[in-house]
């Protein structure tokens, strides 16, 4: 049984604003993929959208209403940005917290800038988690080698380090496993501050996508199991293959972070599975997931679409699963030797292709995805991992 701090229970239960309604603008900051795919969302339901990042041509870009090219510490153009919008939210959390905190001077950010804030920051993020009682694997702050030679001494080899701030996608992580690597990690990470962490043998990788009102309704998608690649998420599949009790446990543990954190809007909980069913919180991401994309076709409402309802203060979808599914990243590194064979992949009628209208493939660069259905949890993945396979013709070596 997972034993956590409730947060303190509001002295009134919260009312719920007016809704933002369909033909309103809403205001995204980031021009990704994840805008792209939200933005879509948007205009389904109604919504114009505006997009602001310092990316021209980026995916968001050829489907939102209008893109605004600045930088982000440019609060000027924030403060033009945000007085075009009803709303504000973000697909990427690397925005500076000044850009935030201007934007909601003049409209609701959703999440808030705080959360953005507490999420950009490892050290700041493991510090609240912890004192929050939420389970997380033992760390330290490191702000210096002696720091990170005494943390692998308190807390063993090997070890995670990980810079403090802006890591994605494996950037700024270092497995270490002996002494002599201590120095030379250091050293790669311009001895930034950084956070070390205690290796966790997992035996399976978890995220909980979920999403919250004004009002503190909570809803979540079902728990995606997920397996990486070079430090790049791979393959994602729900149904996950974990017992009832800790899909439970996974999913009551991301309804009370998000309101510890006072979400509104969509949060997602990464989480380790250790071999005794234990879990271990990894990192937050106050966003929709890429182990989400499933539910665009896979779900009753997709992550995006929820995350839509949430910040205009719809009522909140569905989540229901309509059938196992899987997920699996196209990176650019499927160029390699000319434009993958699209027809191949769609051979499988249940499999479906979605394209992020990146103009430049290249190694780790995530392109797009591909989703399938299937009958069982397994035989999603099989038949994904094999559509993925035929774009390059590696099917026809493999299997054939």
């Amino acid at each position: 049984m997972i034993k956590i701090r409730n947060p303190p229970m509001p002295t009134m239960i919260p009312s719920r604003p007016p809704a933002i309604l369909p033909g309103s603008t809403i205001g995204i900051l980031g021009s990704g993929q994840l805008g792209r795919m939200l933005a879509l969302a948007a205009r389904s339901l109604g919504y114009r959208v505006h997009i602001f990042s310092p990316e021209t041509g980026a995916p968001a870009a050829s489907v939102a209403d209008k893109d605004y090219v600045a930088a982000y510490h440019d609060l000027e153009a924030i403060r033009t940005f945000a007085n075009a919008v009803d709303v504000v939210t973000f697909e990427f959390e690397n925005v500076c917290s000044q850009a935030t905190s201007t934007a909601a001077e003049h409209v609701p950010v959703r999440p808030s800038g705080g959360v953005l804030t507490l999420t950009q920051n490892r050290l700041r993020e493991k510090t609240f988690l912890q004192n929050q009682g939420f389970p997380v694997t033992p760390f330290r702050a490191i702000s210096s080698l002696e720091d990170l030679r005494k943390a692998a001494v308190d807390l063993g080899l090997p070890g995670v380090m990980k810079t403090a701030d802006f890591g994605y996608d494996g950037k700024g992580q270092f497995k270490l496993s002996k002494e002599a690597e201590l120095a030379p990690a250091w050293r790669s990470i311009s001895e930034a501050p950084a956070i070390y962490e205690r290796f966790v043998p997992f035996a399976k990788e978890l995220s909980v996508v979920g999403a919250r009102m004004v009002d503190g309704h909570f809803e979540a998608f079902p728990v995606f199991e997920n397996t990486h690649a070079r430090h790049i998420l791979d393959i994602s599949v729900a149904p996950a293959g974990i017992d009832p009790s800790v899909e439970r446990d996974a999913l009551n543990l991301a309804g009370k972070i998000l309101d510890a954190l006072d979400v509104v809007g969509v949060l997602t909980v990464e989480m380790f599975l250790t071999s005794d069913n234990q879990i271990l919180i990894n990192e937050l991401a106050p966003r929709v997931h890429n182990s989400g994309h499933l539910t665009i076709d896979a779900c009753v409402t997709s992550q995006f679409e929820q995350q839509i309802r949430a910040v205009c203060g719809l009522p909140l979808g569905s989540t229901t699963l309509l059938r196992p599914a899987a997920m699996s990243n196209l990176l650019g590194d499927l160029w390699d030797n000319g434009e993958p064979d699209w027809s191949a992949a769609l051979e499988d009628p249940v499999v479906k292709l979605h394209l992020y209208g990146k103009r430049e493939p290249r190694p780790g660069r995530k392109m797009g995805h591909l989703t399938a259905t299937g009958s069982t949890s397994s035989e999603a993945v099989r038949r994904v991992i094999e559509a993925r396979e035929r774009l390059s013709g590696l099917a026809t070596k493999n299997h054939g």
